[in-house]
């Protein structure tokens, strides 16, 4: 590799090669650690989070570079209280690594306080009243000479005390005699207590059982192991769980409704992990399974074959479905033949099978008072 270095005559900064060849700090606490080193005194009264954003440098990056800087000696922080209660932090950053003793001692030469810096770095805050005493002499509380105010309403009126004495006071007192009217307003009557209801679910539905509260609640609070910004606090997933359990009732699996969840984030993060989840909940709960159909009844019994009764030119068999003992060919020839007895024609259908024609007409000359 071929080198051309010439070495600025101004504008330059001094860089030892601990910083620029350390392997335990990234680029951004160099960088940040340079330029700090290049700033005019007069710009060095910044606390150094508004100097890293100057550098473009975002939160993530800056505290990654502040710790690194503070692990390896050269960034040293005292946090202390005024005298009015407010905290400040003092922040010093060299080019070499110092141990905390020997920042004790730069800080000392380079703070304008340097005749002050004897105190602790985290004085004890003064007692309240030592610097602004109230105004007066502290005095005894008063006792006596009065009693304690009372509330004067409807039911410690004095107005409305009993004048008999104490000891009849147990006794029952007569109903109170009416009064002639004109001379005091009817008492309005009380409106009878209604019963309370018991507490529980508003919509009249018996509340889940305790295990599945229990498993819906441990769900929820699992999420956050997946995704931090879906961190949810005790009694966040407790007033959730109610929602949950409707999936677990209409059969959905614990790794199913976590899934569920979990899939498909919003583009621009989750800003509220309760509210996302309680819409979520809400939106995407599965519609409840259908009612099982009733099962259906099981077919009648098969019967046996036996012969049909009816005349017929040769005997045949049929199964019968309930007490008939015709076939419905031959049943639908003795309608047939009532029927032309009747209206005495011949006429038959054309899907009229021979057989059903021949005891059509047997049964319809039978009906006439012929033979066949």
């Amino acid at each position: 590799m071929l080198r051309h270095a010439i070495a600025p005559s101004s504008g330059w900064t001094k860089a030892p090669h601990t910083v620029v060849r350390s392997r335990r700090m990234n680029s951004d606490a160099k960088i940040l650690l340079l330029y700090v080193q290049g700033l005019q005194d007069s710009a060095t009264d910044r606390p150094l989070g508004e100097l890293a954003r100057k550098l473009d440098m975002k939160g993530r990056s800056y505290q990654q570079a502040k710790k690194q800087l503070t692990e390896n000696g050269y960034l040293h922080e005292w946090r202390s209280q005024g005298d009015g209660g407010r905290w400040m932090t003092e922040q010093l950053l060299s080019s070499t690594p110092l141990t905390r003793d020997e920042a004790v001692s730069v800080r000392a030469k380079l703070s304008p306080e340097a005749g002050q810096l004897a105190r602790p770095e985290q004085p004890p805050c003064p007692p309240p009243g030592a610097r602004f005493p109230a105004v007066g002499e502290p005095t005894s509380r008063p006792v006596g000479g009065y009693g304690p105010e009372e509330e004067h309403d409807e039911k410690n009126n004095p107005t409305n005390q009993p004048t008999e004495p104490a000891a009849q006071s147990a006794a029952p007192e007569p109903p109170p005699a009416p009064e002639p009217p004109g001379e005091s307003e009817p008492e309005s009557p009380r409106e009878p207590e209604l019963p309370r209801e018991p507490e529980g679910d508003p919509g009249g539905q018996a509340p889940p059982p305790s295990s599945q509260l229990w498993r819906a609640e441990r769900v929820l609070l699992s999420l956050r192991h997946s995704r931090r910004e879906l961190l949810l606090g005790v009694g966040e997933a407790r007033a959730l769980a109610g929602k949950a359990v409707k999936w677990l009732e209409r059969g959905v699996t614990e790794s199913e409704l976590r899934h569920a969840l979990l899939a498909a984030p919003p583009k621009g993060g989750v800003r509220s992990a309760f509210g996302f989840l309680r819409h979520r909940l809400t939106t995407k709960c599965p519609v409840p399974s259908a009612p099982a159909a009733p099962p259906q009844p099981p077919p009648p019994p098969v019967r046996a074959l036996i012969a049909c009764t009816a005349e017929s030119t040769e005997e045949h068999m049929f199964r019968p479905l309930g007490d008939e003992t015709e076939c419905p060919e031959c049943r639908r020839a003795t309608a047939y033949g009532n029927w032309m007895a009747d209206t005495d024609t011949y006429d038959f259908p054309p899907d009229m099978s021979w057989r059903q024609r021949v005891v059509a007409v047997a049964k319809a000359d039978a009906l006439r008072g012929r033979t066949a």
